[in-house]
């Protein structure tokens, strides 16, 4: 098997790389592939059985007035992928996101939930995911994560560490609920669904459990032999920004198990495991 991986120098990119280390992988970064450029994606794509695509357009904020950058990759970009895997017989990855929906959720997010997302980050994504389905549905994983972290990029996780080297006390809001995800486990299940039979479709590549930014800062301190108590709680209202945020990001993982694959650890055990590896460190 060949695997071809878009966004490579992303923080999932780089744990893809790891992940399939010793196979025969060939990892691009945006300035080796423009994944808008339909007629590169062509050239690019023959010749390997997997696309993996990591490749995002991720400022979600800066997507509400730049909505148009933001689908060009999001969504043209995935739909040019999806093409080019149709045209060669190709599995594609496409990773997605919690913010195709609303949000508004009491309880976990089944994969088969109609996507609704309410912000433009999320709009471009569901487009993306549309994309992909429509021409290489037969052959597509879509994998919807979120709350991601780990060594190779800037993340919450990292930023609570700097922000702890430099205030006495932080802030953090208590009434959004979701999952941090290690940015390796994702990548070690994504192969583990290539290398299973596990049928088409869409899968949540999250870590079980569940928080909220408080509950993720304050296990950020106490995993770092910080005093969690200097981490207070606070509201969304005290933080606006342009885009809405979920309130709550929670995904169920049946799809795992109906595939007779075991869904990703606890988000709590993960994150232990990354500080003790020293993968979260302030930058």
């Amino acid at each position: 098997m060949k695997y071809l991986i878009t966004g490579a120098n992303g923080m999932l990119g780089h744990d893809l790389v790891t992940a399939l280390a010793g196979r025969d992988v060939t990892a691009l970064g945006r300035n080796d592939l423009d994944i808008t450029d339909l007629d590169a994606v062509r050239a690019a794509v023959p010749g390997f059985d997997v696309v993996i695509n990591a490749a995002a357009y991720t400022k979600v904020d800066d997507a509400e007035t730049d909505e148009d950058a933001a689908l060009s990759i999001n969504g043209t970009g995935a739909g040019n992928l999806a093409r080019a895997a149709a045209e060669n017989g190709a599995i594609l990855v496409q990773v997605s996101t919690d913010y195709v929906f609303d949000g508004t959720a009491t309880s976990p997010y089944e994969e088969n939930t109609p996507r609704n997302p309410v912000s433009a980050y999320g709009r471009t994504k569901a487009e993306g995911e549309r994309l992909a389905q429509e021409l290489n549905g037969d052959r597509t994983y879509i994998v919807r994560t979120a709350w991601l972290y780990g060594q190779h990029g800037p993340n919450f996780a990292k930023t609570m560490l700097k922000l702890a080297a430099a205030r006495p006390e932080l802030t953090v809001v208590s009434d959004q609920a979701g999952q941090p995800t290690w940015t390796l486990d994702l990548a070690q299940q994504i192969v583990a669904l290539l290398d299973s039979d596990a049928p088409f479709g869409v899968y949540h590549g999250t870590n079980a459990g569940e928080t909220t930014w408080f509950g993720f800062a304050r296990a950020v301190f106490a995993n770092a032999g910080l005093d969690p108590e200097r981490v207070q709680p606070t509201d969304s209202a005290s933080f606006v920004r342009p885009a809405p945020r979920p309130s709550y990001s929670v995904l169920g993982h049946g799809a795992w198990t109906a595939a007779g694959l075991t869904p990703l650890r606890s988000w709590d055990e993960a994150l232990a495991d990354a500080m003790r590896q020293g993968v979260v460190e302030p930058e």
